[in-house]
């Protein structure tokens, strides 16, 4: 891929009733020192003042864009953003997180010394109601088939996203970008984890992914889906799966660990009936 001249990078960003952490959000993506990229705002039909905050940014810098859809969930609104968006690579970002300034300049470069990566990611960091460094897994296919390592905001290319359904609605319980980075990855490609910390992850008293955490049901339900939604991944690499799981159980830094057995049997039992 020629990258000689500055490729345009489109950052998608939800948002519903975020009106309170968004400007912060905007203002990581204005200080971005890449300067070739544009901003969608997809406001997934938020009721707070997010419409007047993302005006506002319009008005000021005409990279951003900002459009207003009813209700459809997360999935879908990354989704049509993407549809709206032109850039030759696409950064997700959550409308209550924040980037470095330099995180697109270089992950852009990092394409461009590595062709056959189709993931761009980086070190990331608490902010909030949590501080310190996130400390994240390093990328393996043996451990990623079981927990997610890569959070939403990487980069990849469009062409990579064209070739896919997108991010998949049906993942009703979160793990949207888990599944995605599946899909991305299926027909090959690597990943990349730049060393260093360019991304970070607020982290609010109650969340999706904390609420998970406490439901053992939607634990295994969204584990489920990921699995009926690649079958042909799961049956290439299942032993090694089912065995990583075993092995997960008793791991401190896998987020599921309290529920691992739970969550393997369950997976086993899913398997057994619908691919053997």
């Amino acid at each position: 891929m020629d990258l000689s001249h500055p490729p345009l990078v489109s950052i998608i960003i939800p948002c519903y009733n975020q009106g309170d952490t968004l400007p912060l959000t905007l203002d990581s993506v204005l200080q971005q020192s890449y300067l070739d990229w544009e901003c969608i705002i997809m406001d997934d039909g938020s009721s707070d003042n997010s419409n007047i905050i993302a005006q506002k940014y319009t008005e000021k810098d005409k990279r951003f864009h900002y459009y207003y859809q009813n209700n459809q969930g997360l999935a879908q609104t990354r989704n049509n953003a993407i549809k709206k968006s032109h850039g030759e690579f696409i950064l997700p970002l959550d409308s209550d997180d924040l980037i470095h300034k330099d995180y697109i300049r270089i992950a852009i470069e990092e394409f461009k010394k590595r062709e056959k990566v189709k993931i761009v990611y980086c070190k990331a960091e608490y902010f909030g109601a949590k501080t310190g460094e996130w400390k994240l897994p390093e990328f393996t296919w043996k451990s990623f088939l079981v927990s997610n390592c890569i959070f939403c905001s990487a980069l990849y290319r469009r062409n990579d996203y064209n070739q896919t359904n997108g991010y998949n609605p049906n993942m009703k319980y979160g793990y949207e970008d888990w599944d995605f980075w599946l899909s991305l990855l299926e027909s090959g490609g690597e990943v990349y984890r730049i060393p260093q910390i360019l991304f970070y992850y607020r982290r609010k008293k109650e969340s999706m992914s904390k609420d998970m955490g406490k439901d053992t049901l939607k634990i295994q339900e969204a584990h489920q889906t990921i699995l009926r939604n690649h079958p042909a991944l799961y049956h290439f690499h299942y032993v090694d799966l089912y065995n990583q799981y075993q092995d997960i159980i008793h791991s401190r830094w896998f987020v599921f660990f309290k529920y691992g057995r739970i969550v393997s049997k369950t997976m086993k039992k899913l398997w057994n009936r619908t691919y053997l």
